[in-house]
């Protein structure tokens, strides 16, 4: 007696993967990963909201400060933000991907801080999905800080530098 044809799978992607991708994205903070295999193509991505970020800043005084204390921190925290929002334009990230400080490893970095810059000058590059891309200075000036580390993974509009 033959056995019956077997029917083909009718979802061919793997809830156990899908599952793990999620997971890489929640371990490294990445908001989107894609991943081809097999002429199969799988992204993950999930949506940030506002509402945890709120929920973040109100959190951590459990209590009414007095209004001496609350002018005071809200004097330093704005003292810690104004300096590079002061001094120059803040350079944002074009694209999610991992942020490369010198054109390869080992190398001396395109730029560091308190150099001059020309306009167009290669700051440093994003590699997204394979593809290394260049991080221009917007205008001529002078690096005034670099806030993000070599390797580092980044998000779409997250600060990379500040040009005076």
């Amino acid at each position: 007696m033959a056995s019956p044809p077997k029917a083909p799978a009718a979802d061919p992607i793997d809830a156990r993967l899908v599952r793990r991708l999620a997971d890489i994205l929640t371990e490294t903070g990445l908001s989107e990963i894609e991943v081809e295999h097999s002429g199969l193509k799988i992204r993950v991505a999930k949506t940030l909201t506002a509402a945890p970020m709120q929920m973040m800043q109100a959190a951590p005084a459990p209590a009414p400060p007095p209004v001496a204390a609350a002018s005071s921190s809200a004097a330093a925290s704005s003292e810690a933000a104004a300096p590079a929002r002061a001094s120059g334009e803040v350079i944002k990230s074009p694209m999610v991907g991992s942020v490369y400080l010198q054109p390869e490893p080992g190398a001396e970095p395109f730029v560091k801080v308190g150099d001059t810059v020309a306009a167009g000058q290669t700051l440093m590059i994003i590699e997204a999905m394979k593809t290394m891309n260049p991080i221009p200075a917007p205008k001529a000036g002078k690096i005034v800080e670099i806030l993000v580390e070599d390797g580092q993974p980044v998000e779409f509009g997250e600060p990379l530098a500040v040009i005076g």
